[in-house]
């Protein structure tokens, strides 16, 4: 800085060009400036790309529907009527005129038990009482004959007596003879075992050539099952039992049993029996229907799934089960409005139909849900329906 001729201090003017090194400085500034900016703006779309792009969703349509009241239980199928073959003879097994797992008909032959000693007794018998009438028969005539004599005198009453006691006696005996063929008939006849009722037999337990024991409880000969019809047993709540005793009284109850590993076999069937108490240990009650079973789709001891029908509801709303959702503040839906955005809706979750769910409030008939991608939505998130979606949803709407 120089002085004027005063002694004042003045300013001097800078010119000239800045030094190269500054303006380095400053070009690497602005290229990391503008770089920053350009990362920070990249970032901000990565992180949340619904701000500009349309979440793809699947929907279905809330439909008005009449719908069924139903019960659901785990069943048990159970044979109409089991049999449990027992010998009632001893002997040995000279024939088994069946295989295992044979359907069978009442009064099929299933075994043979060797019957030469019974057939000798029953000869025996028949012998006795021809012998016992021979004797009979003579009895009676001198009964005849000294009944006419008495009265004269020529026989005292004593001998008569002794006379009339060996008629009676003779008469008696002919009869016992007479049971006597007949028990051994009919032990002749258990020698040949038949099927009691139409079934299935099951495994064979004895085989031929052993000696079989009368009524030998550790070895039954054989089990049969009648699979047509057949019982399904279930057990439901007990608060439900008012219920189904009211529609069980108007009308016959529809009950359906499925099987799990396949649901597409089902059978429908007619609920017969209520049991007569509630078992104490666990609430429930034990209740059985009858199933025709012609084509043989259930068999005894199978587990099933079972829906007994109690009534019908009309003008309810369901939608499809997928669109159904599980949140903190309880179960919800999007709705696909019409502007495409979604909105989140609370609902009130009624009964369940296969693959559609019944919707007591929050959704009206014809409202679009949203099936699929739920995890990338919020409420106001703009939406684009994809698959066709929008023309039937999921499930099992129109």
């Amino acid at each position: 800085m120089s002085s004027d001729a005063k002694g004042k201090p003045r300013s001097r003017k800078i010119t000239g060009n800045l030094p190269a090194g500054c303006l380095v400085l400053l070009c690497i500034f602005f290229s990391v400036a503008v770089s920053c900016s350009r990362d920070a703006s990249s970032k901000a779309r990565i992180e949340d790309p619904r701000k500009n792009t349309a979440v793809p969703v699947t929907a279905g349509i809330a439909a008005e529907k009449t719908v069924p009241v139903q019960l659901r239980a785990i069943g048990n199928v159970q044979a109409f009527s089991t049999v449990v073959v027992k010998a009632q003879v001893q002997g040995e097994l000279t024939g088994v005129h069946f295989r295992e797992g044979q359907e069978v008909k009442q009064g099929d032959r299933l075994f043979t038990i060797d019957g030469r000693s019974y057939e000798a007794k029953l000869h025996l018998a028949e012998a006795a009482l021809a012998r016992d009438r021979a004797q009979l028969a003579n009895a009676r005539k001198q009964v005849e004959r000294y009944g006419s004599v008495v009265k004269k005198g020529y026989v005292t009453e004593e001998q008569f007596d002794t006379i009339k006691a060996n008629f009676d006696a003779l008469e008696a005996s002919v009869r016992a003879d007479e049971a006597t063929i007949e028990s051994a008939r009919l032990d002749l006849s258990f020698c040949t075992i038949h099927s009691p009722i139409d079934g299935v037999t099951g495994g064979l337990r004895v085989n031929r050539g052993n000696i079989i024991k009368i009524i030998d409880n550790d070895k039954p000969l054989v089990t049969i099952n009648q699979v047509d019809p057949v019982y399904v047993a279930f057990s439901i709540p007990e608060r439900n039992l008012p219920q189904v005793k009211k529609h069980m009284a108007g009308r016959k109850l529809v009950v359906e049993a499925s099987i799990p590993a396949d649901a597409a076999l089902t059978a429908t069937g007619e609920l017969t029996f209520i049991e007569n108490e509630v078992d104490v240990s666990t609430g429930t009650i034990q209740m059985k229907a009858i199933f025709l079973n012609t084509d043989r789709k259930l068999w005894p001891g199978q587990f099933v799934n079972v829906t007994v029908t109690l009534a019908s509801q009309a003008g309810k709303t369901v939608v499809p089960s997928r669109a159904i959702q599980f949140g903190q503040a309880g179960q919800y839906v999007f709705v696909v409005k019409a502007d495409m955005k979604a909105e989140y809706r609370q609902v009130t979750v009624g009964s369940r139909l296969d693959e559609e769910v019944v919707i007591e409030n929050g959704v009206a008939p014809g409202e679009k849900v949203v099936t699929d991608g739920h995890l990338q939505l919020k409420n106001g998130s703009l939406v684009k329906l994809v698959d066709g979606s929008e023309k039937g949803g999921e499930g099992k709407n129109p």
